[in-house]
């Protein structure tokens, strides 16, 4: 089985409902987004997944986030974007775009800044 890494980013806006401090504000970041994907299957070519398709697809699915108020996105409609929220949406979009008889979604990091990130692997329990 292989690992297989892609970071990309998007920059976007958002405020944290009920939250008592500055993040109540609207503000912005340029988020970075680690998609892993388990891969299990090596192709003629010794490969298991096309780094530039999966450049592609995951560009195109971090598109949705991009210079929105992630607020006012019907996928938080129901709760805060916050890392931890924006990390689950993204790993159960990248389910449907790269979920296959040879791969699977491993694990989403997000990262709103160099200091801090989460990582969001939903199939561990605590």
């Amino acid at each position: 089985m292989f690992i297989i890494n892609i970071k990309s980013n998007f920059s976007a806006a958002h405020n944290l409902v009920g939250y008592k401090g500055n993040c109540a504000k609207v503000h912005g970041h340029n988020w970075n987004v680690r998609l892993a994907l388990r891969c299990n299957k090596i192709d003629e070519v010794g490969m298991t997944i096309d780094f530039k398709i999966l450049k592609r697809d995951f560009n195109n699915l971090l598109s949705e986030f991009d210079h929105e108020n992630l607020n006012t996105l019907e996928c938080f409609k129901d709760n805060n974007p916050t890392s931890e929220s924006i990390a689950q949406k993204i790993f159960e979009k990248a389910k449907l775009v790269f979920n296959n008889e040879s791969s699977s979604v491993f694990e989403i990091e997000v990262s709103e800044s160099e200091k801090y990130s989460v990582v969001y692997r939903p199939h561990e329990s605590a």
